[in-house]
């Protein structure tokens, strides 16, 4: 899958990232930084805490600088040197604002200002897309920015997706290992899954027999049940767990179930190392099952083509109730899936459905059905670029 935006000019970037909820909107942010770099632009990511690029992006990407948020005295700094330039495109990240120093220099050099927002299959992404927002006050008064939706359908600002996704699962020789390689070959070559598990630091090696399903959640109300019934199964499970709150969560629930760290009876638990985000990639594709949370892991479960289950962030107000509901009427969700999705997001006080072979199969089909419906659409960097140059 080539993209023709490989032929628009080269243009400078600045975005602008505040790291909320465990850094998940650094990850988008970081995703899209290096899938523009690699399509020849160039940019500069303004984050205020980038601690954890050290393990999700380890090698960095030609192309992209990393810079620290600029406060009071940097901001200073910007304004009175006469080398600095404001990028073409300026991207506020979810609506972090930009401060007012660099909006002083944005309303003198004029770039396409863009404004892109949560994910989210609701019906006012579609309303909402590509509409300019005037603004209203402070140093940039009389400027416009835009608003910019990623979503799940072609009136919206796509998902993101590189260009040569599908190439790394599916065009490269036999027997190369993904691991092996560095990221920008990583893509040029087949997913050996094999040898992927077979490298991964973990307690106990895989074997060939185990249902593996990874785990990425905040903390649901039915983990111990999940855990419960995977103990309880037919076949063996290997259940490999996220750094951070996920695995919090799985040490509170064995304790509360008085099971072992490890898992019990059908049930291993492997604790995972942090992951790149290429290993994490690697990950979805290489599991049976992949329970994820957030933006970005919802949309490389998509593309992983595997069953899947979204633990949303809950939100006080229970507005992650209507987000939840539009993204299932929007992928067209099997019944029993949104009967997983509803108990396993504390919307029902029920038993999970059993993750038999029969359901996951289904699930599957469905996953896949769903990956190629979305892979008709325009990706969102494409989208992105085609609108910045619109724009100028």
């Amino acid at each position: 899958m080539k993209s023709d935006t490989h032929s628009l000019p080269s243009l400078r970037w600045d975005i602008f990232c505040r790291v909320i909820d465990n850094h998940g909107d650094l990850g988008v942010c970081w995703r899209l930084c290096a899938d523009l770099a690699q399509r020849g632009q160039v940019l500069r990511l303004w984050v205020d805490d980038p601690s954890a690029l050290a393990w999700m992006a380890p090698h960095g990407c030609a192309g992209v600088t990393v810079h620290a948020w600029p406060h009071a005295r940097a901001l200073q700094d910007l304004v009175s040197d006469a080398t600095f330039k404001v990028g073409d495109v300026v991207i506020e990240a979810f609506g972090c604002e930009l401060p007012e120093a660099f909006q002083t220099l944005l309303a003198q050099t004029k770039p396409v200002w863009v404004n892109l927002e949560y994910l989210s299959a609701e019906a006012y992404v579609a309303r909402s897309h590509g509409l300019a927002s005037p603004v209203m006050s402070g140093p940039a008064k009389g400027e416009t920015k835009w608003f910019f939706f990623p979503g799940f359908t072609p009136d919206t600002g796509g998902l993101l997706r590189e260009p040569d996704l599908f190439e790394a699962q599916t065009a490269a020789p036999d027997g190369i290992s993904a691991s092996l390689v560095n990221a920008s070959q990583t893509r040029q070559c087949k997913f050996d899954r094999r040898a992927w598990l077979s490298m991964l630091p973990i307690d106990k090696p895989i074997t060939h027999n185990e249902r593996l399903v990874s785990l990425f959640c905040y903390e649901p109300a039915a983990l111990p049940d999940l855990l419960k019934q995977l103990s309880q199964a037919d076949a063996p499970t290997r259940l490999l767990v996220a750094q951070g709150r996920p695995s919090a969560a799985v040490a509170a629930a064995t304790q509360a179930l008085r099971m072992p760290s490890c898992g019990s009876g059908q049930l291993h638990i492997s604790p995972l190392p942090y992951f790149s985000q290429t290993e994490f990639d690697h990950l979805l594709w290489a599991c049976d099952v992949n329970l994820v949370r957030g933006e970005d892991s919802l949309v490389r479960a998509l593309w992983a083509g595997q069953p899947f289950g979204w633990h949303i962030y809950p939100q006080d107000d229970l507005a992650h109730h209507d987000k939840l509901h539009a993204l299932e009427t929007a992928l067209d969700m099997p019944a029993d899936l949104i009967q997983f999705h509803a108990v396993w997001n504390d919307l029902e006080a029920a038993p999970l459905p059993v993750l038999s072979q029969a359901t996951l199969g289904r699930w599957r089909d469905w996953s896949r059905q769903t990956q190629q419906r979305l892979l008709a659409q325009t990706d969102l960097t494409t989208q992105l670029l085609r609108f910045v140059i619109q724009k100028r």
